[in-house]
């Protein structure tokens, strides 16, 4: 049996080349909004557009500055980087976060970026942190999020000795107020990745404007599932970017007749949904960028409150059972 569910929109905000200001605004119009349920940080220390000396923005400090004056939206960043905080110290951070919002707080992480994208690893540099290659980025997650479930969900003290993370005595307190913890989105498109989402994440969230791509992975995700014995459909969701909220400027076809037009999403109403096409449009940040539209299509459990969705689309997607 088949059945359709609605999209579900969401903001994303760069905190970069932009002041706080705009962002809380932003914010906050988003809040009073119903057809925005999510927003979003990034976490990065440096810029990686625009000025290279321009400012950014501490996504957790950030975050739960946003998420105390906010009631209603969920937040988080799509997606943390493990390689920036012992993850001991980000679980105690992001428990902070979501007590702070409510109980609001989706808990978005990843390996931290790639050695190929030189903007990203410089700001390790300097910030005097260890920037491994990407196997051992992906090893230490597995182990960082292992950990960060145990302080979430233990109730007596631990030790714990990994390869990368080693622990003793640790306890989380206070826990979180989402029982039995927040839910945990890992980001990112690699085959040894998508293993860890498999094992250890609720929801998965994967960059890029390829649906063809987006749904390639999805299979290879469930059947990692399968392979440990887990229901697919409690797995994998897909945030990927649809649109602008205000775009600086459009491209005619006849001055760049092979690039897709970007969108431009006007204020959402009650009575209309988002405008969205079947192929989003990839993101595009300026220096006035004030956030983007996300289409998340869930799938979870078909007994749950949220509907089974399984195939990816920018209008719908589409249940089995």
């Amino acid at each position: 049996m088949s059945q359709t569910s609605r999209a579900r929109f969401g903001i994303m905000t760069a905190p970069s080349q932009v002041d706080y200001a705009d962002i809380l605004r932003v914010w906050r119009e988003a809040d009073t909004m119903p057809q925005i349920e999510h927003a979003w940080l990034f976490d990065h220390l440096m810029p990686i557009f625009g000025d290279p000396t321009g400012p950014t923005y501490e996504g957790w400090s950030l975050l739960s500055a946003l998420a105390a004056q906010t009631h209603r939206l969920r937040v988080g960043l799509l997606v943390t980087s493990n390689r920036f905080r012992p993850p001991a110290m980000l679980a105690k951070i992001a428990t902070t976060v979501d007590i702070v919002s409510g109980g609001r707080l989706d808990f978005g992480i990843g390996a931290g970026s790639r050695p190929s994208h030189p903007l990203s690893r410089r700001e390790y540099e300097a910030h005097g942190l260890p920037f491994h290659d990407f196997s051992h980025s992906v090893d230490s997650l597995a182990e960082a999020l292992t950990v960060i479930r145990r302080l979430w969900t233990e109730t007596e003290p631990f030790d714990f000795a990994g390869a990368h993370v080693q622990l003793t005595g640790a306890f989380g307190s206070p826990k979180p107020l989402q029982r039995p913890h927040p839910p945990i989105i890992t980001g990112g498109r690699s085959a040894r990745l998508l293993r860890v989402t498999a094992e250890h994440a609720d929801l998965w969230n994967i960059p890029g404007d390829d649906i063809d791509d987006a749904a390639g992975r999805s299979t290879l995700l469930d059947r990692y599932c399968a392979e440990i014995g887990r229901d697919p459909r409690l797995s994998h969701p897909v945030d990927i970017p649809a649109g602008f909220l205000r775009p600086a400027r459009h491209h005619s076809r006849c001055d760049r007749p092979r690039r897709r037009r970007r969108l431009r999403a006007p204020r959402p109403r009650a009575a209309e949904p988002l405008p969205c096409r079947r192929r989003p449009v990839g993101r595009r940040r300026t220096r006035h960028h004030s956030g983007i539209v996300n289409l998340r299509s869930r799938i979870s459990s078909p007994t749950a409150d949220r509907p089974s969705l399984s195939v990816i689309s920018g209008r719908r997607a589409t249940s089995r059972t």
